[in-house]
């Protein structure tokens, strides 16, 4: 801060509020944004069919090994939504051979998650975020999604399957602790 000394008081007060601020999750690090997810083609030449993370979450340390984030700002129909699931699927089910010759699960490859760390699924969460800049409700596309969802028949039957969509992260631990409040005066609401 004594190197702000010069600065208007303005520049002071948003440094000292970010050295106030409550802790985050992760650190910068943990966080990758725009993660092409190939469905076909390598990582660095992704081919067509593949999904792209808006964020990619890495944070074991604060109880996160890996967490996909998709951020819709309630432009995009339940559809076009389901459509994007999709292709996070075929991303997960899609298996290439490592370093060491042997086949897995491409996401294993990049990232470092416990075997058991989300139980008996087959794949890391997705927490689909809604961003209320847009004219769409997001209740009405959640509500929409569990009726779009494609038979996987790899999947079928599984316990582990939500019947519905849920509000919510399951296997993730509440991130909302963690979360920065407003700002006096703002218009944004604090999540519920």
């Amino acid at each position: 801060m004594a190197k702000l000394a010069e600065d208007p008081p303005e520049v002071r007060a948003a440094a000292q509020a970010a050295v106030d601020a409550p802790r985050g999750v992760g650190s910068i690090a943990s966080y990758w944004t725009e993660v092409p997810l190939p469905a076909t083609g390598t990582w660095n030449a992704p081919g067509k069919g593949g999904a792209q993370a808006d964020l990619v979450l890495a944070a074991p340390q604060d109880q996160v090994p890996l967490l996909f984030i998709q951020v819709d700002n309630c432009h995009e129909t339940a559809e076009e939504l389901a459509d994007k699931l999709e292709k996070y699927g075929r991303f997960f089910r899609r298996k290439v051979k490592d370093t060491d010759g042997k086949e897995r699960p491409m996401w294993r490859t990049r990232w470092n998650a416990p075997d058991t760390w989300s139980g008996d699924r087959p794949h890391p969460p997705v927490l689909l975020v809604f961003n209320r800049i847009g004219e769409r409700n997001p209740n009405r596309t959640i509500e929409g999604l569990p009726h779009l969802r494609r038979e996987d028949p790899d999947h079928r039957d599984r316990p582990d399957e939500p019947a519905r969509a849920r509000r919510g992260g399951a296997g993730v631990p509440s991130l909302r602790p963690r979360l920065h409040a407003a700002p006096a005066g703002s218009d944004r609401q604090s999540p519920s």
